[in-house]
């Protein structure tokens, strides 16, 4: 089983590591550049379930429920927690 707790806490480094401050100063990147990125490939197995579960513990936001690479490439993924 994979321990969700850990995906989130790698997913919440990458999201510092790609994005940038937002005007209310929250660390926001775009769905895109977090689902082409070659490290994030590498760590997640399912980086679309990883960020459902962390946007379930209101640790990321974006809108919708779903993001799918492609159709979703210039939603920004905002990371609510530091």
């Amino acid at each position: 089983t994979m321990n969700v707790e850990h995906e989130i806490s790698l997913l919440v480094e990458e999201i510092r590591r790609l994005g940038t401050k937002n005007a209310d100063g929250q660390v926001s990147v775009k769905f895109g550049v977090l689902f082409a990125d070659e490290r994030c490939a590498n760590l997640f197995e399912a980086l679309v379930g990883t960020l459902k579960a962390a946007k379930r513990r209101k640790i990321v936001a974006y809108p919708g429920e779903l993001l799918l690479q492609g159709v979703h490439d210039n939603v920004d993924v905002v990371l609510l927690q530091d």
